[in-house]
């Protein structure tokens, strides 16, 4: 059983962020994900909003965090967790691989997943024609004709992406109004490959031999039904945060978003919580990065006090009421 200072699950800006400020504090630290460094970023075809860098895509990104967090050598796993034991001396982080891991402090970035629509076709068609991810699967609908579903940043930015590679993308939003900024309204009223359907709902996803073959559409308004042809259907309506590695306990917001104070710690001292699995105003990159500084710096203050304290109750108990005084 290995032992650390702290801890970190989940490799997107936020993971990073934190193992470069915890090597920095001279943490002994390791970063544990089970994917690609980078999370969510690492897939989007752009950004556009990280301060410092006008426009970059989200995989040279997440590259650029990564190499950071490496130059100060921390300790990096590609495994997955299954576990998050709270205790009062350690807390315990249970790898899939049968490692044990303990450490004073655990900050947790698991972020969150796509949230579904939870209609007919869409599990069943994943994979072919149904997607969540643009960049990763619109090179197979180069010249087809798409579906995006949303109304926010990544379904416009995800519009956009694919306008590029479709020859005509339907964009699915369930109000007259868009969510997304302004900037990003503008470019795609202003992409003539784009077509907006507004006050309209995807109902049933259909198929046949070849995948998906069409949408059936249902107007918000008058209720209205019709079937619309489309060769692909790609779902942006926000995310559910992934909270299953959260210890019990903890509080969560009845949407399942963990619940902080202003140093991401949660209810159990030493935990801290990180990026978009957080209760928070808005979901940005840097909003995550600055959550994982802030945890690092938090976690690196609570081991110093933790280490002291557990010092003073080993000492024999004349020297510990004398360094105690």
């Amino acid at each position: 059983m290995s032992t650390y200072d702290l801890i970190i699950v989940g490799g997107g800006p936020g993971g990073l962020t934190a193992g470069i400020y915890a090597m920095r504090a001279a943490l002994k630290t390791i970063l544990i994900e089970k994917g690609i460094a980078g999370g969510q970023v690492a897939m989007s075809d752009s950004v556009e909003n990280y301060p410092g860098i006008e426009t970059t895509t989200g995989f040279d990104l997440s590259q650029r965090f990564l190499k950071h967090a490496q130059s100060y050598g921390l300790e990096m796993v590609q495994d997955e967790v299954i576990s998050v034991e709270p205790g009062l001396e350690f807390h315990t982080v249970r790898l899939a691989n049968g490692t044990v891991l303990q450490g004073y402090a655990v900050v947790l970035g698991m972020g969150g997943s796509p949230r579904k629509l939870g209609i007919a076709g869409e599990k069943e068609y994943y994979g072919r024609g149904v997607s969540y991810c643009a960049v990763c699967d619109g090179f197979f609908f180069r010249d087809k004709t798409v579906v995006v579903v949303g109304g926010g940043d990544t379904a416009t930015e995800e519009a956009l992406y694919l306008a590029k590679l479709a020859k005509k993308v339907y964009l699915v939003h369930r109000r007259d109004a868009f969510r997304a900024s302004m900037i990003l309204q503008q470019r795609v009223k202003g992409e003539c490959k784009i077509e907006i359907l507004w006050n309209s709902v995807v109902t049933a996803i259909r198929a046949d031999q070849q995948g998906v073959s069409g949408v059936e559409l249902q107007d918000t308004k008058t209720e209205e039904r019709r079937q619309l042809a489309t060769d692909g259907v790609f779902i942006f309506i926000g995310f559910e945060p992934n909270n299953e590695l959260v210890p019990a306990g903890i509080k969560k917001n009845a949407d399942g978003y963990v619940m902080t104070d202003d140093k991401c710690e949660t209810s159990i001292p030493g935990i801290y919580v990180i990026g978009d699995l957080r209760e928070k105003y808005a979901k940005q990159i840097v909003i995550a990065a600055a959550d994982g500084c802030t945890a690092a710096l938090a976690a690196a203050h609570y081991v110093e006090t933790k280490k002291a304290t557990l010092e003073v109750c080993e000492l024999p108990a004349e020297l510990a009421a004398t360094s105690a005084s």
